[in-house]
């Protein structure tokens, strides 16, 4: 058994190395020119390429991969000179770069070609300071100087030749001066729990995806603890009693809730008991973030949604593999020899025939942690999901390659505890 598992986790790694390599590709490549999404097809090629110097997108393909995965801090310490430390804001208290220079959290500014260190204090305040003799000379003979801004990125200026850089804010964008020449945002990657800055929010991605995945995960749990015993019940019902009346009942349910899309019962959901009835609200709308504990009826629609969906698949394969099972000769066999039915069922057919529907939940547990996005945007449930999609839509890679990555990890966790559970059903598989 410990050879099998081992061989498991070490496909698992490999899996979730190249599904990040091809996660990244199609997302960064495959995606086209992101900035166009960010800035609109108005904007000029001068201020979409200043843009993406910003973020670093004019840097080669496989060190941006690396700088994602495992984080560029550690180099960039060796290029600015000094240790690099995150400290977190006074006001949103989220992480933020700085460089330690003897002891104080220091970033740099350009003001009129006078570079300026801004010093911060003890009570989160900051201070600018002329810093002027920073300056060095590279190997073009040109005044160079690497530090920090205030927009958590390393950044490179040239000495009497600042660029101009176009930056956006809510009130739109503006070109402003004092720039540097090179840009590389700063992150610690993803195997340290770090994926950059959402593009949308301006915020750590890392500060955000925790209260999307709990309000999914939660969501995922009740479903899953919802439909899973009633669709294993009705199957093991309906496979024990085949071509009967209760069979053709459990059978017909199974295929309609199966064949109707989830968005169609949402739909239906929301008319009949939000609209029509008035008895549940007909969207998930939270007012705080512990909305979810306190007005657990949020959750009502969207569970009986997943629950339909999920009802008829996993009650069908049950039925199927207990019919399988029970028409099996060592069941004959027992049977024959007068054990009564429903202990030959309870002790001998249904450990056996849940090996079929243990796989079958193991990759929907993938889909109601992941492929939940329909019945969350539907109800307008603030989960990973929704948060996926509404990241897709305004062009936020860096949140949709942390969230994408959140769930392939979760899909390939929930595979190696299918895996493991095997060991305890099927013998063969234990004693290999």
């Amino acid at each position: 058994m410990a050879r099998f598992l081992f061989r498991s986790a070490i496909s698992t790694v490999v899996t979730m190395l190249l599904v990040s390599v091809s996660l990244f590709y199609l997302i960064e490549v495959g995606s086209g020119d992101i900035t166009v999404k960010l800035l609109g097809i108005e904007s000029t090629p001068e201020q979409r390429e200043s843009y993406r110097a910003q973020l670093g997108l004019n840097r080669p393909l496989w060190l941006r991969y690396s700088d994602w995965l495992i984080g560029n801090d550690w180099y960039m310490t060796r290029e600015i000179g000094l240790p690099l430390i995150t400290l977190p804001n006074p006001s949103t208290k989220e992480l933020e770069w700085w460089a330690d220079v003897e002891g104080i959290p220091t970033q740099w500014e350009i003001q009129e070609e006078v570079l300026f260190a801004r010093q911060r204090q003890a009570d989160g305040s900051t201070i600018s300071v002329p810093d002027d003799e920073r300056w060095t000379i590279n190997e073009k003979g040109e005044e160079e100087f690497w530090g920090l801004n205030n927009n958590n990125s390393a950044v490179r200026w040239i000495r009497g030749s600042t660029e101009e850089v176009y930056i956006m804010s809510k009130a739109g964008g503006r070109w402003v001066g004092d720039g540097p020449r090179e840009f590389i945002p700063l992150v610690r990657g993803l195997v340290r729990g770090d994926a950059g800055e959402s593009l949308e929010t301006g915020r750590p991605v890392s500060s955000t995806l925790p209260g999307r995945f709990r309000n999914t995960a939660i969501l995922a749990a009740v479903a899953f603890l919802v439909v899973m015993p009633l669709a294993l019940f009705f199957g093991i019902i309906a496979g024990t009693n085949e071509g009967r009346l209760a069979d053709r009942i459990i059978s017909l349910l199974g295929l309609s809730a199966t064949a109707t899309p989830d968005f169609i019962i949402g739909i239906l959901m929301i008319l009949i008991f939000g609209i029509w009835l008035r008895w549940l609200p007909p969207v998930s709308l939270f007012l705080s973030e512990n909305t979810i504990f306190t007005d657990p009826k949020v959750l009502i629609l969207p569970v009986i949604t997943l629950t339909a969906v999920e009802f008829g698949y996993v009650a069908r394969i049950t039925r199927a593999s207990m019919v399988e099972v029970i028409n099996s000769p060592y069941i004959r066999a027992a049977i024959l020899k007068g054990m009564p039915y429903w202990r030959v069922v309870i002790y001998h057919a249904i450990r056996n025939a849940l090996m079929a529907p243990i796989t079958v939940i193991m990759l929907h547990v993938n889909w109601l942690i992941s492929g939940i996005v329909v019945v969350e945007v539907v109800f307008g449930f603030p989960g990973l999901g929704e948060y996926i999609y509404g990241a897709a839509i305004f062009g936020d890679f860096n949140a949709v390659e942390a969230a994408t990555m959140f769930t392939v990890i979760i899909a390939i966790s929930t595979r190696l505890l299918g895996d493991l559970i095997y060991t305890f059903l099927n013998p063969r598989i234990r004693y290999a």
